[in-house]
């Protein structure tokens, strides 16, 4: 049997992304009064999924060496982003309030990976279990 299931790639996939944007998002707020700190986010995880070239549900290959792959690369690019009009007169614009609507999204995002990775071993474990 071939536990190597894409669903739970893309599940880690989502969680790790979420676990840098979340630190990303941590530190634009202990950044939010020094001078001349632009807010920065990261790429949307579906673009970078996208972009690398890593389809979640790619061909199998029937034996070793029949297609070559990479493993693949879940990672996003660091970007300037922030409200438009939050830029105070010392050139900071850190929105507290932007920043947490969101980390909640990176937290509901975080939430779901491990809900879907959850489920899955829930339903491999049933499969595999005895009549």
């Amino acid at each position: 049997m071939d536990l190597n299931l894409e669903i739970l790639r893309a599940a880690r996939g989502l969680a790790a992304y979420a676990t840098a944007r979340h630190a990303v998002i941590a530190e634009n707020v202990a950044h939010a009064d020094t001078p001349g700190y632009r807010a920065r986010d990261l790429t949307d995880f579906s673009d970078s999924f996208r972009s690398r070239g890593d389809l979640p549900f790619a061909m199998k290959a029937t034996r070793e060496g029949h297609i070559v792959t990479s493993p693949p690369r879940h990672s996003a690019d660091v970007v300037e982003r922030a409200l438009f009009g939050a830029e105070a007169p010392n050139g900071n614009n850190v929105s507290i309030e932007d920043q947490m609507m969101r980390a909640v999204e990176s937290q509901r995002q975080h939430s779901m990976a491990l809900a879907v990775y959850r489920k899955s071993l829930d339903i491999i474990r049933t499969t595999l279990a005895r009549p």
